[in-house]
């Protein structure tokens, strides 16, 4: 089927076929999705992947691990500081992705700021997977997606990762992680 085919498939579609012709022409409903939905997606050298975790600041470590581990019965990871990024953190394993529980480390620690605003502690992050991390980072700055660091750092799986602002994020941290 040729381009101008498919555009023309498409207009026919926006302007509205009745509910009875949608069932009439399966193929070219069919179609006019798979043309309308290829079009909004740009090519990048980049994916985005799984949820790799949400993180969650706690303002007791002891006190979160117990309630994952011994009251919901999830398995959890020992307790791993991160000077470099300023935390405690704790692994809870859920099947399809994690928790990563983090706890201050030190008075400059991000989470430390977080829970001064936040008391009871809260959602932090989220952590997505991409397939190359680098040229994620490149794209986004061409995008005006602000960083939060120069370069990628080590995270708490050993591999680097990114923090992207939130507020060119709708409000939530995001960190890119190479997966």
């Amino acid at each position: 089927m040729t381009a101008k085919m498919a555009s023309s498939l498409l207009k026919v579609a926006v302007t509205g076929l009745s509910r009875c012709a949608w069932q009439t022409l399966p193929s070219m409903r069919a179609l006019s999705l798979t043309v309308s939905v290829s079009q909004g997606v740009p090519h990048s050298l980049w994916k985005l992947g799984r949820l790799n975790h949400v993180a969650i600041a706690v303002p007791d470590l002891e006190k979160a691990t117990a309630l994952y581990r011994d009251v919901l019965g999830a398995q959890v990871s020992a307790t791993v500081p991160l000077p470099e990024h300023g935390v405690y953190t704790v692994f809870v394993e859920l099947g399809n992705t994690k928790l990563e529980l983090l706890h201050p480390l030190g008075e400059k620690s991000p989470i430390a700021g977080f829970l001064q605003k936040n008391k009871a502690g809260g959602m932090h992050h989220i952590c997505i997977e991409v397939d190359d991390i680098n040229a994620a980072i490149v794209d986004l700055k061409e995008k005006k997606i602000r960083l939060l660091s120069p370069e990628p750092r080590i995270g708490a799986h050993g591999k680097p990762v990114m923090f992207l602002h939130p507020k060119d994020c709708d409000g939530v941290l995001v960190e890119i992680e190479q997966a």
